[in-house]
């Protein structure tokens, strides 16, 4: 089985309705939620002109590969009225493949671990919540070094 962490994100609409409905279709694609974080709701990232949002990151198991679970994620977001107009803008869900196993991916539109990360605290404080012990397969430091390093 792969395990497979994934950071979650909302603000627009209810936010965490959708988040709710986001994690029930990952189970229902073939995604087994193992372990999930507290939600936090952050500050915007990138673009600051929207809404806060909340933030979490659950670790599923599943025999899809890493591109099938891309494709699983970028379906649920479609379903539940993800558009991508502005760069880091608001959005009814984010999901974001943070590591596939101890993977590396360096392709077009796949790149596990995600590049940004480790810059990203609603991103690490979650991930620290389900193992903070895991190690980074690019920078080879755990998930809560990268956090408390900041």
């Amino acid at each position: 089985m792969n395990k497979v962490y994934i950071a979650f994100g909302s603000n627009i609409g209810d936010r965490y309705e959708i988040v709710k409905k986001a994690l029930e279709l990952i189970e229902k694609n073939d995604m087994k939620i193992i372990k999930k974080s507290k939600i936090y709701e952050t500050e915007p990232y990138g673009y600051l002109e929207q809404p806060p949002f909340i933030n979490g990151a659950i670790l599923v198991e599943t025999e899809l590969s890493c591109r099938d679970v891309l494709k699983k994620l970028l379906d649920i977001e479609k379903q539940l009225g993800r558009e991508r107009i502005i760069r880091w803008g608001p959005r009814t869900i984010d999901l974001d493949i943070i590591f596939y196993n101890n993977e590396i991916y360096d392709e077009e539109d796949l790149k596990v671990p995600h590049p940004d990360m480790h810059n990203r605290d609603f991103v690490l404080k979650p991930i620290c919540d389900i193992n903070p012990n895991f190690i980074h397969p690019i920078f080879n430091m755990t998930v809560l070094e990268l956090y408390t390093k900041k």
